[in-house]
């Protein structure tokens, strides 16, 4: 049992009603609870100061936190923590929730790009944070690939799928490169290419260098070998990741403190690289997964939370993610589920084309 599940356990009905009313009205309203407000809400009927002396021993555990002296009480990230994991009653979406994800979703002409971008940006709009969705990698074999040189310190190789997909990424080819080495390695690559996927043709293509060394004209085998510029494609997982709804987080904050945690969460979701690389993980386990404030490094400058839940394919693989991203006093009992039913949604949507 966690440290919050002991200490949930040995707080009486009382504390906990306290600690319960506390984060939910904070949740509802972004504003510290006082005890006045809390007498003509209790179940049982309790003068201000016993309910302030309640939250005095609450604030000692490290579960509230006051503001300023006069004020009333708000959770602390550990207090969110063990609302989130020990008190939260989570049910199903909302049915207006659940249409506006649904809404505009179900054309089948468009790509699992675009489709993923309306998925985001109708969460991000439910919601009122910022969506992060994370596309699935795509893993067809491959039939075809070609060089185009763009530049002098630039070039284009196309990916032809056997599924008919095509993808074209632009990478910085080795010094020296000609129309000729272009070729050649092109030639090279489309004789061992066919029926593997990329993630499987890292290991033959060195297997086949070593086999065919001699064959090979230098610059060819130099582009060939420096292949991990479109196998592994650093920005994969970059591209792989869409956001939408930055401005919802600005809402109506005016103070600085406000808007200086927010300057600082638009400077991580400009680093996405670091933030798809996050999310891969969570494809390692099923589920809602919750990241409260300093819990996630990623996100512990900006204190901010993070709602993400993975997604799976027709194999039941999971391949990639959903999120909601905003600030620690989300509405976690409503967003949970909207994140929790989007990733089914998608699931079923990547399903439906065989991805």
């Amino acid at each position: 049992m966690t440290d919050a599940g002991r200490l949930l356990e040995e707080m009486n009905e009382r504390s906990r009603e306290v600690f319960r009313r506390v984060v939910e009205g904070y949740l509802h309203s972004g504003e510290p609870v006082g005890s006045r407000t809390l007498t003509r809400e209790m179940s049982e009927k309790v003068s201000a100061a016993t309910i302030r002396n309640v939250m005095q021993d609450l604030e000692y555990l490290g579960l509230l936190d006051s503001p300023h002296v006069s004020a009333g009480r708000m959770p602390t990230e550990f207090g969110l923590r063990m609302f989130v994991d020990g008190l939260m009653e989570i049910g199903d979406p909302a049915a207006e929730d659940r249409d506006a994800i649904e809404s505009g979703l179900t054309s089948e002409d468009e790509s699992v790009t675009s489709l993923l971008d309306r998925v985001g940006s109708a969460l991000s709009g439910v919601t009122q944070g910022a969506s992060l969705v994370l596309a699935p990698k795509h893993e067809a074999p491959l039939r075809h690939i070609e060089f185009v040189s763009l530049s002098q310190d630039r070039a284009l190789v196309v990916l032809v799928f056997a599924d008919g997909h095509v993808e074209n990424r632009v990478f910085q080819p080795p010094p020296g490169q000609t129309a000729s080495s272009f070729r050649e390695a092109a030639n090279f690559l489309n004789s061992i290419v066919s029926g593997h996927t990329l993630s499987e043709l890292e290991h033959i293509i060195s297997i086949e260098i070593a086999r065919h060394r001699q064959e090979l004209d230098s610059l060819a085998r130099e582009l060939v070998e420096g292949g991990a510029a479109f196998w592994e494609n650093e920005g994969t997982s970059y591209e792989r990741l869409i956001v939408r709804g930055r401005s919802h987080l600005l809402g109506g904050s005016e103070e600085e403190e406000e808007l200086e945690r927010i300057r600082n969460l638009f400077d991580d979701l400009e680093r996405k690289r670091d933030i798809a690389e996050f999310l891969e993980l969570t494809e390692a386990g099923e589920g809602v997964r919750i990241f409260i404030g300093s819990e996630n490094k990623l996100f512990s400058l900006s204190g901010s939370s993070l709602v993400v839940s993975p997604y799976m394919n027709a194999d039941r693989k999971i391949v990639g993610a959903v999120g909601v991203i905003g600030p620690t006093r989300l509405n976690y009992g409503r967003i949970v589920p909207i994140v929790d039913y989007t990733a089914q949604l998608v699931g079923r949507l990547i399903a439906d084309r065989g991805q």
